[in-house]
């Protein structure tokens, strides 16, 4: 059987940072940022993206956002 991935949308990824989602698009759309590449667009164009492979970055990129 497969395994559920668990993904965020920019609105689960604002909440994550604090941010506007408005923020996130700009994040995920900066090179500069590094920001993981979508895993799937859903039906109305919505991106998601792995909830491990966010929060990664998140460690990297914003630490003191970090989990603990």
């Amino acid at each position: 059987m497969a395994r559920a991935r668990k993904l965020w949308t920019t609105g689960d990824i604002a909440d994550r940072l604090g941010v506007a989602r408005q923020r996130v698009n700009q994040i995920v759309n900066d090179r500069r940022e590094d920001f993981p590449e979508p895993f799937d667009t859903l039906p109305g164009g919505v991106q998601v993206w792995l909830i491990d492979e966010v929060q990664a970055w998140v460690r990297e990129h914003r630490p003191e956002r970090a989990e603990e």
